[in-house]
């Protein structure tokens, strides 16, 4: 059988980390970003919510189908 579509959201970092705390620069690194333009496909868990959450000032968050 097949398996269900999981929900995925696509992330794109738009602003520096310069600048910004410690813990912000690890929470880009966590989401697999931390260069300008960057871009990762994450599924969509309560996790990366809240790690997009922290640092939402610092993104583009776009929902994948």
């Amino acid at each position: 059988m097949s398996e269900p579509a999981k929900s995925r959201v696509r992330v794109t970092q738009v602003r520096s980390a310069n600048n910004r705390t410690k813990d912000q620069q690890a929470t880009l690194i966590g989401l697999g970003l931390g260069r300008l333009h960057r871009t990762r496909e994450l599924a969509n868990t309560p996790s990366v919510r809240g790690m997009i959450a922290k640092v939402k000032h610092l993104l583009k968050v776009e929902s994948v189908n």
